[in-house]
């Protein structure tokens, strides 16, 4: 099915400068879910071999429209694990064209006192843009332009970033990639369109109240800065509840609101969903958009699995 050439240009350029909407880095609802990928301190902070996945179609009902699928795997390193590692994959697809991104993820950790750390991270890798433009109904076939796909354009990328945590309490800063790339200019000089990587500003930071035995309010928050956009937040309330079932909310400034649910299946397991409604004047023109996400930890030492984590 082929997409309209202007629903692609405005789409892409939603996503890709103008961080009302959207940004250059895939959207999350479930950022606190999905950490590692944001900020590679996080890397081997949950203590043991953790796996993530989440999937996100975004504008469900609209031609085109984005889908991000996110792999993440990390673990303590070390005798003393102080360090971790980790390996993150983000494949992101807009349109005609898609967008993968693979890099490892290093940290190191400083032990403040038995229950508070700080760690800093640093992300490598490459990001891979494909582009088949013989999906586009573009006005004139014979524009020179569009005339070549562009296939396996890689560019390099580098991260690094800062985060501080208790058994309660969790605030990072990073920026996952320092590489400002031009992702649609050819060899020869000539553009596509004015579009190129900005640096990502990530804050984020929550904490979680023990209300009672039952249950657990983790308020937390997003910020991102993009240079020449509008600053983007994101706050949001979970509730815990026996342990097993999370229900929350979200709200993203002049952009969207979002619910929450999640079911931790066993010790191992936790599965969650969310949804979006947008709130922008495109709410018109779509269905919402939706994630999935799966977490499987292996543990290695048993008190891990009787007091989990709830970040």
């Amino acid at each position: 099915m082929k997409y309209s050439f202007p629903l692609f240009i405005i789409g892409f350029f939603l996503l890709g400068s103008w961080s009302a909407f959207g940004q250059q880095d895939p959207q999350y609802t479930q950022y606190m879910y999905n950490t590692q990928v944001i900020n590679p301190a996080y890397a081997g902070n949950r203590g043991n071999l953790s796996f993530g996945l989440l999937y996100r179609t975004q504008w469900v009902g609209v031609e085109g429209a984005p889908k991000t699928l996110t792999f993440s795997v990390n673990s303590p390193i070390g005798m003393q694990e102080k360090m971790g590692l980790g390996l993150s994959v983000v494949r992101d697809e807009i349109g005609p064209s898609t967008n993968t991104n693979f890099t490892i993820d290093y940290s190191y950790s400083i032990y403040l006192n038995y229950n508070a750390r700080l760690s800093f991270g640093i992300k490598a890798g490459a990001d891979v843009l494909n582009v088949n433009f013989d999906e586009l109904n573009i006005y004139n076939p014979s524009d020179p332009l569009f005339q070549n796909n562009i296939d396996n354009r890689w560019q390099p990328q580098v991260g690094a970033g800062i985060y501080f945590n208790t058994r309660k309490f969790y605030v990072g800063l990073s920026v996952p990639n320092f590489l400002e790339t031009e992702h649609y200019k050819r060899s020869d000089g000539v553009s596509y369109a004015e579009a190129s990587d900005r640096m990502h500003y990530f804050l984020m930071a929550g904490y979680v109240w023990d209300v009672s035995p039952n249950l657990k309010i983790k308020p937390a928050t997003l910020v991102k800065a993009v240079r020449g956009a509008p600053l983007q937040v994101d706050i949001s309330a979970n509730f815990l509840i026996h342990k097993r079932f999370t229900l929350g909310a979200s709200y993203r400034f002049d952009a969207a609101v979002s619910a929450l649910a999640g079911f931790q299946v066993s010790p191992s397991i936790f599965i969650g969903v969310a949804y979006d409604h947008d709130l922008s004047e495109f709410q018109h023109y779509n269905d919402g958009s939706y994630e999935a996400f799966l977490r499987f930890d292996i543990f290695n030492r048993e008190e891990r699995v009787l007091t989990p984590r709830f970040f």
